[in-house]
């Protein structure tokens, strides 16, 4: 079900007869209709063929009669999303440094400049403002790409940085294929480093689930985990152990999504006993990785295994520990997504609008942005008991 699609026009309808103050009465006095028309409706027990109808009624409503019954109408945000994946895709595929060609006129930054170019697009993607990183990759993809050419070693750690954020903000847009694309491009480019690898790695494994490739991913990053994993764990530092537990916990979602509920078992509490050594309130090379990541990941592969009570009990006792506020928003958003889903597969539409309603209190662009999200909500509020704060988001995003 596409997230383009209409609600119902009679929720449309009462929707907006709510927002004017009209009574059913007042609103079929004004219409020369009866309160029992109005009602039967707004129900949907009574359907709205006549455009003539149509029209009277957005004409009381004081609204445009497109609002009620034009479902080709596509959002602002689905614009500026498809545009900015665009631009992501042409700057993947310029191969100026491969090509020779010339740059134009932006400088080759030296790596000391560039760095915290990428470190201010991590930060801008860790708390969800992706419209601001549609921004800014195509510039910083070029840059990376031709600091890397002129010095490979010292350009090696921001070029895979920027393939890292473009792969985790396409996985997000919903465009799978490019996400892969450069994600492998960051696993070339880190191939001599094992920690670079790794942590390309961990794009790889999201990118590959989301292709639908849940078997390579399981087995690339169970490479890359075993790869970057300390010869004693007792003796690991916290950003390697990060690395290996955000791995193990990849591959227990490819296994998940497998069907294979021991494998992921075994790889979720390995990776448990990784993430009672880091603590809480860490980000190593971007992991968000801590006792509160891998609860929740066991939550979500809970849900893929289709058990989707234990998916929910698990979701209320994870977000009341202290780990939950320590995460990012986009991970935590992300989360609530997740959460939803499993809600609406237990037959409870009102605390899966909730949740979405919540995120967007937290990440307003991972539902907003998000093709998957915003499918979510429209399923949801297509349920007669969804909440009418997640009717209003779904009109307000024009999903609705």
């Amino acid at each position: 079900m596409g997230s383009d699609e209409l609600l119902p026009i009679g929720r449309r309808v009462a929707y907006w007869r709510g927002r004017r103050k009209l009574s059913q009465q007042v609103f079929a006095d004004r219409l020369g209709k009866s309160k029992s028309w109005v009602d039967k409706v707004e129900r949907g027990v009574r359907s709205l063929d006549k455009v003539s109808t149509l029209q009277n009624i957005a004409a009381v409503l004081r609204i445009d009669t497109a609002v009620l019954f034009n479902g080709d109408t596509r959002s602002a945000e689905a614009t500026a999303r498809a545009v900015g994946v665009e631009r992501i895709r042409a700057a993947l595929s310029r191969y100026e440094t491969a090509m020779q060609r010339p740059a134009g006129h932006r400088p080759v930054l030296p790596p000391g400049r560039l760095i915290p170019q990428v470190a201010h697009a991590w930060t801008a993607f860790r708390h969800a403002r992706y419209e601001q990183v549609i921004d800014l990759l195509p510039d910083l993809l070029g840059d990376a790409e031709r600091t890397h050419a002129v010095g490979p070693e010292a350009g090696r750690v921001p070029l895979v940085e920027a393939y890292r954020i473009t792969a985790a903000l396409l996985v997000k847009l919903g465009d799978a294929d490019l996400a892969w694309l450069a994600a492998d491009r960051a696993m070339i480019a880190a191939a001599a480093d094992r920690v670079l690898v790794a942590a390309a790695a961990m794009q790889l494994g999201q990118a590959l689930r989301a292709c639908g490739w849940a078997r390579t991913a399981k087995s690339a990053m169970l490479a890359a985990a075993y790869r970057i994993a300390p010869p004693v764990i007792e003796f690991g530092l916290p950003p390697e152990l990060s690395l290996c537990g955000t791995l193990l916990v990849q591959a227990a979602l490819a296994a998940a999504r497998l069907g294979d509920g021991a494998a992921m078992a075994e790889l979720i509490d390995e990776a448990a006993e990784l993430a009672a050594r880091v603590g809480e309130g860490h980000d190593h090379y971007r992991t968000g990785f801590g006792p509160a990541a891998v609860d929740l990941a066991r939550c979500v592969a809970a849900a893929e295994l289709g058990d989707v009570w234990e998916a929910v009990a698990q979701h209320k006792q994870v977000t009341q520990q202290d780990g939950w506020r320590w995460l990012p928003p986009e991970h935590r958003a992300a989360h609530l997504i997740d959460a939803a889903r499993a809600y609406l597969h237990t037959d409870d539409p009102a605390n899966a609008g909730r949740l979405l309603v919540e995120v967007d209190c937290t990440a307003p662009a991972e539902i907003r942005h998000r093709p998957m999200a915003r499918d979510l909500l429209v399923q949801v509020v297509r349920d007669p008991r969804a909440p009418a704060a997640a009717v209003r988001l779904a009109i307000a995003l024009g999903v609705g």
